[in-house]
């Protein structure tokens, strides 16, 4: 009996296996927007998919981001300024696309863009710290996205949306957590929306990545700012140790933090390019090893856990 069932098992996983090889023919006919190019997982995965010759537009927020991709990518790599906060820009953008793939329609877009400060403890923090990290992480995807979709409807296409490990497990404080369970809960509800049009929905759900050599210090100096205009009853209850290690863990999560940005943007060029993408894509060990069993567990155990490896407040 238990022979069958591992027999079974083990067809399962091979036949999975095999499915996730088979790619998609005729990729250099294909558009494909991504968004947050400048640096970090976006900007990769513009040269990945440009080197296996693809048409990638690429949204870069900045100028000088856009002329430095363009240095290094081939002359199929178009860029366009845009900030996902602002609609205008947006719809400025979905023009741009439209005018370039025409009657192809936009085979994918990859909503990268996104930001992780202000981050400290939530009572530290003011209404528009939230504000500012859910405009960019979780509205510029919604406003994007759906200015996108008829484009890639037409294609038959793919919408890849860059969640995060903190999108299943809330690890910080702030509005980051919060932005990446947001695009959690709108890839689900637009999968199924989706699937009747043949478009297909993926979610990347990358653990801890040094995505630029600034993120310790735009970190620290996140919490550094949200300490320094608390109360002072805030302050005494948290107490000056609190704040310290603090900075301690911050610096531990992001020294531990892993640098190879290529786990992420092969799961975003997987998610494009295969003929059977995966739902979910989990990239790290941390991501797979850690916080997503950590998820799973009962809520008095994850708690436990997560409790006690985090600072004391001084008035507990």
């Amino acid at each position: 009996m238990w022979i069958l069932i591992l027999v079974a098992l083990a067809f399962i996983c091979l036949f999975r296996w095999n499915q996730r090889r088979l790619i998609l023919p005729n990729l250099i006919d294909r558009y494909v927007l991504i968004t947050g190019c400048d640096s970090g997982f976006g900007n990769l995965a513009a040269k990945q998919l440009d080197k296996r010759g693809m048409h990638v537009l690429a949204a870069c927020l900045t100028e000088r981001g856009a002329e430095n991709l363009k240095k290094e990518t081939s002359s199929r790599l178009k860029t366009v300024i845009l900030d996902v906060t602002d609609s205008q820009s947006v719809n400025a953008a979905a023009a741009w696309v439209a005018s370039i793939v025409g009657d192809k329609g936009l085979w994918g877009v990859v909503n990268n863009a996104g930001i992780s400060v202000p981050t400290a403890p939530n009572e530290w923090l003011t209404k528009e710290d939230f504000y500012k990290i859910l405009n960019v992480n979780l509205l510029g995807v919604v406003d994007v996205t759906l200015k996108m979709l008829p484009l890639i409807r037409r294609a038959r296409g793919r919408v890849v949306n860059v969640a995060s490990i903190a999108g299943r497990l809330t690890i910080c404080g702030g509005g980051y957590c919060m932005s990446k369970y947001g695009v959690e809960s709108f890839s689900d509800g637009l999968r199924r929306e989706m699937k009747p049009f043949g478009v297909k929905v993926c979610i990347i759900e990358p653990g801890f990545f040094s995505t630029q050599v600034t993120d310790a210090k735009m970190m620290k100096d996140s919490a550094n700012k949200a300490w320094s205009r608390v109360s002072d009853e805030i302050r005494r209850s948290y107490g000056q140790q609190y704040y310290e290690k603090l900075l301690n863990t911050l610096d531990l999560s992001l020294s531990s933090s892993s640098k190879k940005l290529s786990l992420v943007s092969d799961a975003m060029e997987h998610a494009l390019t295969a003929v059977h993408p995966k739902t979910r894509y989990s990239a790290g060990w941390d991501a797979k090893l850690l916080y997503l069993p950590l998820s799973y567990l009962p809520t008095v155990i994850t708690d436990f856990l997560i409790c006690s490896l985090t600072p004391k407040p001084a008035k507990i």
